[in-house]
């Protein structure tokens, strides 16, 4: 059975994100890991809105970053992101691509705790809503890979 999601966006760095040398500013390889998230989430069906409207927020709790080269204005960027834990929190790896090259500029993890919005309260699983869009995307890519 397949163990991992993962989704896949492509952009283009654009003036706004660089800094005087044109070159990315480190924050904002952060926010190139949200893009991938988000696409993550849409893939999975359970985005931010579906959250909310499920009564849940998944708060970032860490976050980490791993530099290995820059990126400059108007390169085209591939972001991965891999989707590694999911009963007990929201935990998703980061790959971030000079699209052109293929070379691996930044690497990076995160992690969000599931809060039951309606108690005020974190939980130390995530809700079925989640797991069971998980699960049932594990097993459709796994009927397909036979």
């Amino acid at each position: 059975m397949q163990t991992t999601i993962s989704a896949e966006i492509e952009f283009t760095v654009e003036f706004y994100d660089v800094d005087s040398m044109e070159i990315v500013y480190h924050g904002n390889y952060i926010k190139y890991f949200e893009k991938a998230r988000c696409a993550l989430l849409n893939k999975i069906g359970y985005d931010y809105l579906a959250m909310k409207d499920s009564g849940w927020a998944f708060p970032v709790t860490g976050i980490s970053a791993r530099y290995i080269s820059s990126l400059s204005f108007q390169d085209r960027v591939r972001a991965r992101a891999i989707l590694t834990e999911y009963e007990n929190c929201i935990r998703i790896k980061y790959e971030l691509y000079n699209a052109k090259t293929g070379q691996l500029c930044t690497k990076g993890e995160s992690t969000q705790m599931a809060i039951d919005m309606a108690a005020g309260e974190s939980r130390i699983v995530c809700p079925a809503i989640f797991t069971d869009k998980v699960e049932a995307l594990l097993r459709q890519a796994d009927e397909a890979a036979k």
